[in-house]
């Protein structure tokens, strides 16, 4: 009896186990697969975009660079595209569309079930996937959050992306952020970039060919390009023409009529093609990319710029006569043998290649082409606030984006000359005062000794500061810093009017031996075509967002560094280069006649060439040489003849084409212009038989009259032989 109680106490304990088994086993699994469940679900939607990204659509955008005459001269993108409002879309270009790529667009809720079921049988069908069951709000999900890739898991997140943009805006807003979005190829992104691409117009102004051609080439850009596939492009196009009919957007007369006409695509060439100022839009973008990193590229900013096209036209035709005709120079000189073995030993050292560039005359010539280009670096820019009106900073920008005119640094040889000048005259002396044209010796940084010659060879007397200036003397200019001003004033006074670079104060300073970036030397110059403000060039005006908003407007930097009195002498002086000195073939060969100053610079065995010079409405400047300093542009290939030539005829062309007025400097108060003698430097009597107009500072100009031609023989006579005794 008691065995069968205790075997029954046993059965019902283990089938009481059995039970709580049982019970924990339905209370696990079920939670275990909630959790899996919550966990896929997690996993499948912790990359989708948040609410906030959804409410907030702003697709990649081009940033437009536009010159200063209204025109884009560059644009800056990873996707070309621009943003525009869907009532400025044609009604037939939407209904392309719709009628191709989502036939069901405002009927469904993002999920197509009937075009997904038709896509699947047939994929099973062919055991291959032939067809597409993407809704447009799927594809702009695709094209918006995710990838390309096509697996299971990033379709169903692509879904539940298109169900919750349904939810967050209207059918118009996904239709609108589609075709703003959508690709078209060759690199268009958005029905904007890919109207002006293929058509060269407005998207306004598309007909009803060109929307079923766009319409068209949304299936597969790649295959149905009219460019690249003009035939598959019309049946395409024609296809999307008959979908239209058939669903009735067109009357069969509409149909039939727009079937028959052929591609068309807009003429002269594709956007992107002819970059203006290619030097002047990268300078620009390497200034902005400092500020906006990679969202210059994708902000979709409008930035104005200084550059105008006219003028960068004028000196890029300028430059390339010039360079050509220097460039041909250079060829001719290395045929010769010596001068050709010299430019190989350089950068060709192996003697087998040697001896087959030396058998053909091509190939020397291509060396020559490629190891002693002519380079250049060009700068126009208005003086009275800074702007940037053209920029070169080679001879092709294909072949070197170096900017050589804001990177580069030369020895700007005599075009240095104007800042001793300027700080002699500044420093209370007068054009009159008198130099000794003799022989001089020069202490170089390194302790070596250098006795400098003039450029013709010529010796004489003492020499005015004016004709020491319009010749370009050197020896003059030497005495100046060893015995007027000290090399480290002239360092100061560089400083003060621009010049960043390392001066090294020397007396050798006074041949332009120290460096100068091109930008700054142009915009010193600009100082005094300016009265003696100086204005930090720039090259943006302004800089707008997307949505219109100023976020950067230039404010001009300026600052008085020299008096208008000092600025107007040095004009004056340099006006003298130009009508008798050095820059003279500007008036006489060149027939540059506006009012005008500047100087000429050469350096050395003819390495570097300058010249810079001003009007009063503009200042340019360049310099001509090789990349390599150890390479001469060849003999006589001084400032005057080698880069004078593009200055000159800029200038002449360019105030032809801007159709600018006649000024000339003003003289301001402070300043006395008087009828010197030429002999005694005092003003000038009736007698004198040589006298000329000569300015200066009030405070400064003499007040006695010519003691040596004073209209009484014997006096005459004798102060003439006196003043002889003196200056001899």
């Amino acid at each position: 009896m008691k065995r069968k109680l205790r075997n029954r106490h046993d059965e019902s304990g283990t089938e009481g186990i059995r039970n709580r088994r049982k019970l924990t086993w339905r209370i696990i699994v079920p939670c275990v697969l909630i959790l899996l469940f919550a966990l896929f679900a997690y996993w499948i939607t912790r990359d989708l975009p948040s609410l906030t990204q959804l409410e907030h659509f702003e697709p990649t955008l081009v940033t437009k660079v536009y010159s200063a005459d209204g025109k884009v001269i560059k644009q800056f993108f990873t996707q070309r595209r621009d943003f525009v409002p869907l009532k400025e879309i044609p009604l037939q270009m939407r209904r392309a569309v719709i009628i191709t790529e989502d036939k069901r667009f405002y009927s469904h809720w993002g999920f197509d079930s009937k075009r997904t079921l038709k896509a699947a049988y047939i994929d099973i069908i062919h055991l291959a996937r032939l067809e597409g069951a993407s809704t447009i709000s799927q594809q702009l999900a695709r094209d918006l959050y995710f990838t390309k890739e096509k697996i299971f898991i990033r379709k169903i997140r692509e879904l539940i992306t298109a169900i919750q943009i349904e939810r967050t805006y209207s059918k118009d807003e996904i239709l609108e952020m589609y075709l703003n979005q959508i690709y078209f190829g060759h690199g268009s992104h958005g029905i904007k970039a890919a109207t002006s691409y293929f058509f060269n117009k407005n998207v306004k102004d598309l007909n009803l060919e060109e929307c079923a051609l766009l319409g068209a080439i949304l299936n597969v850009p790649a295959i149905y390009s009219p460019i690249n596939h003009p035939d598959r492009a019309k049946k395409r196009r024609d296809l999307v023409l008959k979908l239209m009919y058939t669903s009735g957007d067109l009357t069969e007369e509409e149909y039939l009529e727009a079937r028959e006409k052929p591609i068309k695509l807009g003429e002269g060439g594709r956007p992107g093609g002819n970059d203006v100022g290619p030097y002047f839009t990268e300078h620009v973008r390497r200034t902005l990319e400092k500020q906006f990193g990679t969202d210059l590229y994708t902000g979709g900013y409008s930035i104005l710029t200084t550059l105008d096209t006219r003028v960068q036209a004028v000196a890029d035709s300028a430059i390339k006569e010039q360079l050509s005709r220097l460039q041909a120079l250079v060829k001719k000189r290395f045929r010769n043998r010596k001068k050709l073995q010299e430019l190989l030993d350089k950068y060709v050292p192996d003697p087998d290649m040697q001896a087959a560039i030396k058998a053909d005359t091509s190939k020397i010539d291509s060396v020559s082409n490629t190891h002693a280009a002519v380079q250049v670096a060009f700068i126009a820019l208005n003086p009275e606030n800074g702007h940037v009106l053209a920029m070169t900073g080679g001879r092709d920008f294909g072949e070197s984006k170096f900017n050589r005119a804001v990177q580069a640094k030369r020895q700007p040889g005599s075009a240095f000359k104007p800042f001793i000048y300027t700080a002699v005259i500044d420093n209370g002396y007068s054009p009159t005062f008198e130099v000794l044209n003799q022989p001089v010796v020069l202490f170089m940084p390194d302790g070596t000794r250098w006795k400098p010659r003039n450029f013709n060879r010529d010796l004489g007397g003492p020499t005015t500061l004016r004709e020491a200036l319009r010749r370009s003397l050197n020896l003059p200019s030497a005495r100046l810093l060893q015995e007027v001003v000290k090399p480290s004033v002239v360092v100061n006074y560089a400083k003060r009017m621009g010049i960043t670079t390392n001066l090294r104060a020397v007396d050798a300073l006074a041949l332009g031996t120290s460096e100068v970036i091109p930008i700054e030397l142009v915009s010193a110059y600009g100082i005094l075509a300016n009265a003696g403000i100086w204005v930090r060039p720039i090259t943006i005006t302004k800089i707008v967002d997307r949505r219109g908003e100023v976020i950067f407007e230039a404010i001009p930097e300026r600052r008085e560094v020299l008096s208008q009195q000092t600025a107007y002498i040095m004009t004056n002086l340099l006006e003298n280069v130009i009508n008798r000195g050095t820059g003279a073939a500007a008036r006489s060969v060149y027939n540059f006649q506006r009012p005008a100053a500047g100087k000429t610079g050469t350096t050395d065995d003819y390495t570097d060439a300058w010249f810079a010079g001003f009007t009063p409405q503009l200042t340019a400047g360049l310099w001509v040489g090789m990349d390599n300093p150890g390479i001469s542009l060849g003999n006589n290939q001084t400032g005057s003849a080698a880069a004078l030539p593009i200055w000159a005829n800029f200038m002449r062309t360019v105030y032809d084409t801007l159709d600018l007025p006649v000024e000339s400097f003003e003289m301001p108060e402070g300043i006395s212009q008087l009828t010197i003698c030429k002999e005694s430097k005092l003003n000038s009597t009736e007698y004198c038989p040589d006298v000329y107009d000569e300015v200066f500072k009030s405070e400064a100009a003499p007040e006695q009259e010519c003691p040596i031609h004073t209209g009484r023989i014997e006096t005459d006579i004798k102060r003439k032989s006196k003043s002889k005794r003196i200056i001899f």
